[in-house]
């Protein structure tokens, strides 16, 4: 498969791909919000394979304008806010440290159980084995095993093995503080 990008493409395809990639980049730079920077290596590999796989479909396929490829990093930098904002994605340490939210502000004795429960479990999670402790995390902010395990490059029944088990102490530890399901 050959790209070529441009009146003055190079030789090679290789070229051709680094001249692509510094392209998109360009666009990506230019889309992307400064809270997505870390990101930016990501969605660039994510527009690249956009393209490539367009190439693939559509040899034929009309040169890659800077507009169309503007569209890509634009179209590639949605679907990740999209996908960040559907898992509400938070670090872990930012999990840990983030100061307890009242649940009902109209009650305050609803509000200070809640708040009760929330510094016994950040308590109980900490005194896990940090194993333990990020499959369990994870687990509670909604990912389901093998997310965990993809996330944490474990295999699915040792992150299994460790949620459960870590599920297991978390009980037992809250339960000794007084709250029990």
């Amino acid at each position: 498969m050959e790209l070529r990008h441009g009146p003055a493409a190079e030789a090679s395809p290789d070229a051709g791909l680094e001249t692509l990639r510094r392209d998109l980049g360009r666009a990506l730079a230019s889309v992307c919000p400064p809270s997505l920077a870390d990101r930016r290596e990501d969605l660039l590999q994510v527009a690249m394979m956009r393209v490539v796989e367009l190439r693939k479909r559509d040899p034929g396929h009309a040169e890659l304008s800077p507009a169309y490829l503007y569209r890509v990093a634009y179209t590639a930098l949605v679907d990740e806010l999209r996908r960040v904002g559907a898992r509400k994605e938070v670090a872990l340490d930012e999990v840990e440290q983030a100061p307890v939210q009242p649940v009902a502000p109209g009650d305050p004795e609803r509000s200070a159980g809640a708040a009760q429960i929330a510094r016994a479990v950040r308590d109980c999670l900490q005194g896990l084995v940090q194993d333990r402790r990020l499959a369990v995390t994870l687990h509670l902010q909604g990912h389901t095993i093998p997310e965990a395990a993809e996330l944490l490059g474990w295999e699915s029944k040792r992150t299994e093995n460790l949620i459960y088990r870590g599920l297991s102490a978390l009980r037992a530890c809250l339960t000794t503080k007084g709250i029990t399901p």
